[in-house]
């Protein structure tokens, strides 16, 4: 009987006729279809048990009456829930909210919802947020990790069996992930310029934890020492405490400190944009004295005041298919397995990059 009250929870009748202030229960969805509480508590969640016709005239009476599920309810009767989380480094990116914007559309069409949340790089906030994910027992979470042993996160969720797909960050066999191959990118980029006779190339990263900055300074020195340049000193590192544009300008000035390279590459865009502004305030001029590559190539990127030369990621397919890859690890099959994808990225060459000049 306990189950039975808790199933029955609804939502105030309201513009539907009945009543302001009134709940409809289970029972009136019951009886206005002429069926049992069972064979509507079926409909909602397991409807491929229900016959079409009766399954019909249940959605009916849910649609005339206005009922809405408790999903706390459902969840408690061990029905999965219709939430997912998803943990990103920075809301304020274009980056993470194109890679948000995918999610919600993948979650959409699978008649989910999103909660979205933002650890700020933190690994203390970020263990936080988990921990409140779990509490609020969602279907499986989405992270792009700010902290060095993310492992002991996994861990973690793992032993309250919480599903969790890493998301722009390649994983091992034993957890899932979807990530773009940033050694790759950034090598291509670094290509670019020594192509373009550029032999000191500064890397202007974010915080010397994150994963995917590290990876792109691996590609950059990669290329450089492909060229037969010393990356002692053909190559300088600068990192900053955050990925935004302030970042970027305070790893302008870090470089503006020394002597500037004739080539830069950014962890992502929006530090570049930031260079960008360090660097012409100095009275330096893209590309003629400096050539400048971002990372992400967001939509910005193409109308920068300078269009910005960038290694494009194919962030809508990353934020779809990791969606699609916690559905499928949430559903519980014994079949799956888990799958590690490395999508591919593309160098966008724009005005911002060009021959270093005497």
């Amino acid at each position: 009987m306990a189950n039975e009250s808790v199933l029955s929870a609804g939502t105030p009748r309201g513009s539907n006729g009945h009543g302001e202030g009134v709940v409809v229960r289970m029972e009136d969805v019951a009886t206005l279809a002429g069926v049992s509480i069972g064979t509507v508590s079926n409909t909602i969640n397991h409807p491929r048990v229900v016959r079409r016709h009766t399954r019909e005239a249940v959605e009916r009476a849910i649609e005339e009456l206005g009922f809405v599920p408790n999903q706390q309810a459902r969840v408690l009767t061990g029905v999965s829930s219709q939430v997912i989380g998803l943990v990103v480094l920075d809301v304020v990116s274009p980056f993470f909210m194109e890679v948000a914007r995918a999610v919600e559309r993948a979650a959409s069409e699978a008649n989910h919802m999103v909660i979205l949340c933002n650890s700020e790089n933190s690994p203390e906030k970020e263990g936080r947020l988990l921990q409140m994910l779990a509490a609020q027992r969602v279907r499986g979470v989405l992270l792009t990790s700010a902290s060095p042993d993310f492992e002991e996160h996994l861990k973690w969720l793992s032993s309250r069996r919480v599903p969790i797909v890493l998301l722009d960050y390649a994983a091992s066999d034993e957890d899932c992930s979807v990530a773009v191959d940033d050694v790759q990118g950034a090598h291509m980029a670094a290509q670019h310029l020594i192509s373009e006779g550029h032999e000191r190339i500064a890397f202007v990263g974010g915080p010397a934890g994150l994963r995917q900055m590290a990876q792109r300074v691996e590609g950059v020195r990669a290329a450089i020492v492909e060229a037969g340049l010393d990356p002692s000193t053909a190559l300088i590192e600068v990192s900053t405490p955050g990925i935004g544009t302030n970042d970027g300008l305070l790893g302008a000035r870090q470089l503006l400190e020394s002597q500037v390279p004739t080539g830069i590459l950014c962890g992502n865009d929006m530090m570049a944009f930031g260079v960008y502004r360090g660097l012409a305030q100095a009275g330096l001029r893209i590309p003629d004295d400096v050539s400048l590559i971002g990372y992400d190539d967001i939509d910005f990127a193409a109308d920068w005041v300078v269009p910005l030369t960038s290694v494009r990621q194919p962030t809508d397919e990353l934020g779809y298919r990791a969606a699609q890859l916690l559905f499928e690890h949430s559903a519980g099959a014994e079949a799956h397995v888990h799958q590690q994808l490395v999508l591919q990225p593309e160098l966008i060459v724009r005005d911002s990059s060009g021959p270093r000049r005497s």
